[in-house]
């Protein structure tokens, strides 16, 4: 059954979608900066450039979850969104306090944005992935809390199931953990510390249940399997996710000054957390394989399966290769940290949004598919951004086993600038599979243009 305040849903999809295309042009410039070091300067230096392509990876990822949630959550409650205004009044919000935030860090520089933002009242701003000025936190915060308010009730008031108490569960957590945006201590241990609370447990706790309860939704209704057989896998994810995850935080404690038993509990728990990745890898193609139904929307369930599997390669075995502290001792820090980032958000949360984009969008346009041309587009597409996102991985490992060993693991280490130029070639790869990933996000934004099919569909509905 469809509900009519799913409707909701499809502002924050076409939000995420432009927002992804702007972070993945970003990209492309921080990209060209490492190997023509005067590209766009002074106007778009490359720390401006790499603020605004990893602040939109998280406002685009945080507007897609939202969007899920709004699509999702009617259906599993059964009942229409608690308030369908308060949720598009949010998307507004959102969207003009990120789009302003980005306009700031372009148009003056940081430590002006800072003063005019009220950072001297309470100082929240300097820190990577957090560098929004302390306005824009406020702002995210409301919006989150309204977010939460408006799902909680949904929840609460309309029929429970393990999908939306899972999912409730990793947005309160999402909203709860990132209070600690707003502890700034003079301590730079202290300040480490509890950046990660926000940094780790958000991408590698509280995000993965979302991302569980999304893929698993999707899946229920693409293969009509019994929920029981679903919730069941979905019970064994999250538990060890939330057992490998939170103590693995860990793993960034090994050398900012914190005592020496971190070495060894970030090491154990750290290289268990590929486990939750593979099981939900064995938990998608298992629901695929025993389908009791062949849905029409192929390109949705080739994402799902391709989220289980990006997943666990990103998050899951290039997490492992440098999670071990003798083996992080020299490999943090360096390009085979940006390899496992890269891949890991793509592969478990980029996919699992454009997963739920894809299943979402034609029912909410009274389809329970794209026609087959607009499918074969959509298909192209996910083949293009994973193929390339492997290889960008690939790119920049390789030059990150360049760049520990001429510069760290050697007994004659090279200055870092000569390392650098020795890593162009890979540096020059990476742009090239940056481009044909920006090709593959434009087919699949053009994918979902209105065809004829909907335009008629649309009219028939109206009359």
């Amino acid at each position: 059954m469809q509900y009519e305040s799913q409707n909701t849903a499809r502002l924050y999809f076409i939000g995420a979608i432009a927002l992804f295309i702007g972070q993945i042009l970003f990209g492309l410039i921080i990209g060209l900066q490492y190997v023509i070091g005067d590209f766009l300067f002074p106007e778009i230096p490359f720390n401006v450039a790499r603020m605004v392509h990893t602040n939109l990876l998280i406002v685009w990822l945080l507007m897609g979850f939202m969007g899920a949630s709004y699509y999702l959550v009617p259906e599993e409650a059964g009942r229409e969104l608690y308030s369908p205004f308060l949720a598009k009044l949010m998307f507004w919000v959102f969207l003009i306090a990120g789009a302003l935030t980005v306009i700031g860090y372009l148009s003056v520089p940081y430590a002006t944005l800072a003063d005019i933002t009220g950072n001297g009242i309470l100082p929240t701003m300097g820190r990577e992935f957090l560098e929004q000025p302390t306005i824009t936190k406020i702002g995210i915060v409301i919006v989150a809390l309204a977010f939460l308010y408006n799902v909680g009730m949904t929840v609460l008031t309309g029929r429970k199931t393990v999908v939306s108490l899972v999912l409730l569960t990793g947005l309160l957590g999402l909203a709860l953990l990132f209070l600690f945006a707003f502890y700034n201590p003079h301590n730079l241990v202290h300040d480490k510390y509890y950046w990660w609370w926000v940094v780790h447990l958000w991408v590698e706790g509280v995000w993965e249940l979302i991302l569980a309860a999304i893929l698993a939704f999707v899946l229920i209704k693409t293969t009509g399997l019994d929920r029981e057989v679903i919730e069941k896998w979905l019970y064994v994810i999250i538990a060890m996710t939330l057992i490998t995850g939170i103590i693995g935080t860990g793993h960034h404690y090994f050398w900012i000054g914190v005592p020496g038993y971190w070495q060894w509990w970030g090491s154990i728990f750290s290289a268990m957390e590929p486990i939750p990745f593979f099981i939900m890898t064995l938990f998608a193609f298992n629901a695929v394989n025993k389908r009791k139904r062949e849905h029409p929307n192929k390109a949705a369930v080739l994402w799902a399966l391709g989220t289980a599997v990006l997943a666990f390669l990103g998050a899951g075995v290039w997490g492992f290769l440098s999670t071990l502290a003798p083996v992080n001792y020299y490999t943090h820090g360096t390009q085979i940290t940006a390899s496992h980032g890269h891949m890991a958000f793509y592969g478990a949360y980029v996919m699992v949004v454009l997963t739920i984009i894809s299943y979402a969008v034609p029912i909410l346009r009274g389809q329970e598919a794209k026609s087959n041309g607009m499918q074969v587009m959509e298909m192209w597409s996910f083949w293009l951004m994973s193929v390339s996102m492997v290889f960008i991985t690939l790119f920049l490992t390789g030059a990150g086993v360049v760049q520990v060993y001429l510069q760290r693991f050697t007994d004659t280490p090279q200055p870092f600038m000569v390392v650098q130029q020795k890593m162009e070639i890979f540096y020059w790869l990476r742009e090239l599979s940056g481009v044909i990933f920006l090709i593959g996000a434009i087919l699949y934004a053009l994918s979902f243009l209105p065809t004829s099919t909907h335009k008629q569909q649309a009219s028939t509905t109206s009359a």
